[in-house]
């Protein structure tokens, strides 16, 4: 058996969960999110848990019986709390604004880049070299982070670029002298 997938989710107060065939929905203070349960999982809610189990025990049907009950767990974790990435620019004189609902970067292009929310992802600019991406889906927050780092990766010899916070850099030494 699965050590994540026979683990229950708990259901917090104030969040709704319903089950609709193989569709289900988690209705919480900071908004919806709704999933689709393969064939070979099944959900069943009991009482103030939800209870992830699997029809059969090939190796397909295992590993999807951890992850459904893991994406359900993400899902009424976001629901209550969010999610939230937490991004750094530094040095080189890049940069980070908000204007509306759009994300605009000077990142050493010719161009500024910029980025607009989408329906449950906002940015919140702290200071011009703090970024942070908030929502409820944990798929979208990471997807979208990743996206904004990916435009100016850190490189390995000034360290200059956009990364996660905390992220560290493996530096490289520059031109060895005679």
């Amino acid at each position: 058996m699965s050590r994540i997938g026979r683990l229950p989710v708990a259901i917090p107060a104030g969040v709704k969960v319903s089950l609709e065939g193989k569709t289900i929905t988690v209705k919480g203070s900071k908004g919806e999110l709704k999933n689709t349960i393969p064939a070979a999982i099944n959900v069943a809610i009991e009482g103030e848990q939800i209870v992830v189990t699997r029809e059969n025990e090939m190796k397909e049907t295992k590993a999807l019986h951890g992850l459904t009950r893991a994406l359900i767990n993400n899902m009424v974790i976001g629901v209550t709390a969010g999610y939230r990435k937490d991004l750094e620019i530094s040095e080189g004189g890049y940069r980070a604004q908000k204007r509306g609902k759009e994300l605009v970067l000077n990142l050493g292009y010719s161009h500024d880049v910029i980025f607009v929310e989408e329906d449950g992802i906002t940015f919140e600019v702290e200071n011009p070299n703090k970024i942070a991406v908030v929502g409820i889906d944990k798929q979208k927050v990471g997807q979208i982070a990743s996206e904004i780092r990916g435009k100016r990766p850190p490189e390995p010899y000034l360290g200059k670029g956009v990364r996660y916070a905390g992220e560290v850099i493996r530096r490289k030494t520059g031109k060895a002298g005679k």
